[in-house]
């Protein structure tokens, strides 16, 4: 029961905030491409952290983080450096460089649905190491809902800014390469900045107060969202 509830707590936030942003597609994308790319987003954790620990062992290693603190820049810029190029690397497999990609707005839908598969992958280990501590069911929910309010956001709009940049040069290939590095640099930015404001957090005001900055950011995206939808050639 313990492990059906992980499951479902996990995959129902990232799955209804997918449903959200399908409803504003003007076009609705395939089935089969958007399972496509929601499974590549899931697919892909399990690399990322291995790459993730690898960085972790040469930080150490180089003495230039600490085995103690996770906070340090050394590790959450690329940490966040190596999920953003991953969602983008599994978009562009699945996606992006794909027929399907047909429209300006197809590059934001296309790198949501790779975030929030990343994030339901993700959400099932955190809960599984909730569970892993017998924190208890009210723990796990409590640790879900966090989630859904917050780090599910975060990937969303860290990689809906990527996918915006990359619309806006939809009928200029010429400027192609230095908008997805452009989208990139910004994700890493605010991913970097989202992990270390809640691991720095004193108290709950100011993890809420982290929170409600990812919300404002995911309005922006929303106003942008509906910028991408009216590009013309």
């Amino acid at each position: 029961m313990a492990i059906s509830l992980v499951f479902l707590t996990g995959f129902i936030p990232p799955l209804l905030w997918l449903w959200f942003w399908l409803k504003e597609d003007p076009h609705p994308e395939s089935r089969r491409s958007l399972f496509t790319s929601f499974v590549a987003g899931i697919a892909i954790v399990p690399f990322v952290l291995l790459a993730e620990y690898f960085w972790h062992r040469f930080a150490l290693y180089a003495g230039i983080s600490s085995g103690t603190s996770f906070s340090s820049l050394w590790l959450l810029v690329p940490w966040a450096f190596i999920e953003e190029v991953a969602k983008f690397g599994a978009a562009w497999w699945a996606d992006l460089k794909q027929s399907v990609y047909d429209e300006p707005v197809d590059a934001v839908i296309y790198l949501i649905t790779v975030a929030l598969g990343f994030a339901a992958m993700e959400n099932v280990l955190f809960l599984f190491k909730s569970m892993g501590a017998n924190e208890g069911i009210f723990a796990i929910l409590a640790t879900a809902n966090l989630r859904f309010i917050g780090a599910t956001i975060l990937h969303t709009v860290a990689s809906g800014a990527v996918g915006v940049s990359i619309a806006f040069t939809f009928f200029h290939p010429e400027r192609h390469s230095w908008n997805i590095w452009g989208g990139l640099i910004l994700a890493t930015v605010l991913h970097t900045a989202f992990n270390k404001f809640i691991m720095d957090a004193g108290s709950s005001g100011e993890v809420f107060q982290t929170f409600f900055l990812v919300w404002t950011l995911a309005l922006i995206l929303i106003f942008f969202f509906e910028k991408v939808k009216r590009i013309k050639s």
